[in-house]
């Protein structure tokens, strides 16, 4: 199944005019089927947006503000993180209590390092595929704060606490394609390492939707925008503003802060301590070389790399696999080397990980950032969801 999902996924971020001459003769006899299916997967979501539009099928309408945070590809576009970051900024500074609803798909990896971060926080985390019997499930639990209070947006000095327990305002994680739901804001993320790739459908491409979804969007964000130049980014720019030529566009990137130790979470380590020490990154994410590119800027000696699909789930035979290649390295250069992976990887599967004994394991932590960007900033970020929420109360 890993082998048929990297070549699904060579396919897919494979240019048309480069497929013939780059694929190999396996990749080539998918595409045929890879196609059909593709253009059946457009026909579905078309034909389930129109129920929507016209309403044979009913939107349902929670009684606080929705904020949807989603994409238009398959993984690595940063939608967790920002989930994260909305959450902090509604807690901290707004003092509203908010409420995310995830899926939890591919072992509530996601989910699980949400409800680490926020644990002991007014921040509430529902988990589930059906996110309005969830949302519902926890506003009757807690209730919920109706209409906002304007003056919560409009006071600067940020609050040592939230003013209730109650629910302020709900979160969409990977909300896009989860029309039933209705949202105030549509907050779509967008990969600069790997953004469109083929530009098809699903599965013959990574799109989830055709780009004229950017339509829908109050705003776009285009992540790991620290790794690319900024010609890329103009062209990714351009794109989006050829769909949607008023849509507000954003940059952000991931900062790394410290790692964790994976069989002693209390125990942070700063950046330096990979310092000329020989790495293996081994991670299961939508996009494993925004991973592996923070990492060798850090400095180690040598810095080698095994990927998986992402939400991997780990296996005995994976682990068998790493101790190998562990022990390839250790042969080579006569020291032990350090493995690295994602807080998502270590939410997934931090138990299996300690199969690795006696390597040391740790765990790279980051956060998100809004960079500065011709007139966009973290601030005029927060001012655009301040008004959208504004105009809803």
């Amino acid at each position: 199944m890993e082998k048929l999902r990297r070549i699904v996924n060579q396919i897919a971020y494979t240019p048309k005019s480069q497929a013939l001459s780059t694929l190999s003769p396996l990749h080539l006899s998918f595409i045929p089927l890879l196609f059909l299916s593709s253009s059946l997967y457009k026909f579905i979501i078309s034909f389930r947006r129109t129920l929507y539009h016209f309403g044979l099928i009913r939107k349902h309408r929670l009684p606080v503000p929705v904020i949807s945070v989603g994409n238009l590809t398959w993984g690595g576009n940063g939608k967790t993180p920002m989930v994260e970051f909305i959450a902090n900024w509604l807690a901290n500074d707004v003092g509203l209590s908010p409420l995310i609803l995830t899926r939890g798909y591919g072992g509530a990896d996601e989910a699980k390092m949400l409800q680490r971060h926020f644990n002991g926080t007014f921040v509430k985390i529902g988990v589930g595929a059906n996110r309005v019997a969830t949302a519902a499930s926890f506003l009757h639990r807690h209730g919920f704060v109706y209409p906002l209070d304007i003056a919560l947006f409009e006071q600067k000095v940020p609050k040592t606490q939230v003013e209730s327990d109650k629910i302020g305002i709900a979160i969409l994680d990977d909300g896009m394609q989860h029309i039933s739901l209705s949202r105030d804001l549509e907050i779509v993320m967008v990969n600069a390492l790997s953004p469109w790739g083929n530009h098809h459908l699903l599965p013959y491409g990574p799109l989830r939707e055709p780009l004229t979804s950017f339509n829908r969007a109050d705003a776009a964000v285009i992540h790991h925008a620290d790794m690319v130049p900024n010609e890329s980014l103009s062209v990714i720019e351009s794109k989006i503003l050829d769909v949607n030529r008023f849509l507000p566009i954003y940059l952000s990137a991931m900062t790394p802060s410290h790692f964790l130790e994976a069989r002693n979470a209390s125990c942070q380590l700063h950046l330096g301590f990979i310092f000329e020490k020989i790495v293996l990154c081994v991670s299961a994410i939508g996009s494993p070389n925004s991973f592996v590119q923070k990492i060798e800027k850090m400095g180690p000696f040598y810095v080698d790399r095994l990927d998986y699909s992402d939400h991997h789930q780990f296996q005995d035979e994976d682990i068998k696999k790493i101790k190998a290649r562990l022990e390839n390295l250790k042969n080579k250069f006569g020291s032990n080397p350090i493995i690295i992976v994602t807080e998502k990887d270590y939410a997934r599967d931090s138990k299996i990980l300690g199969g690795l004994d006696p390597f040391e394991v740790l765990v790279l932590c980051c956060k998100l950032q809004i960079l500065n960007h011709n007139s966009c900033s973290e601030d005029g970020f927060k001012k655009l969801l301040t008004r959208s929420l504004k105009a809803q109360c």
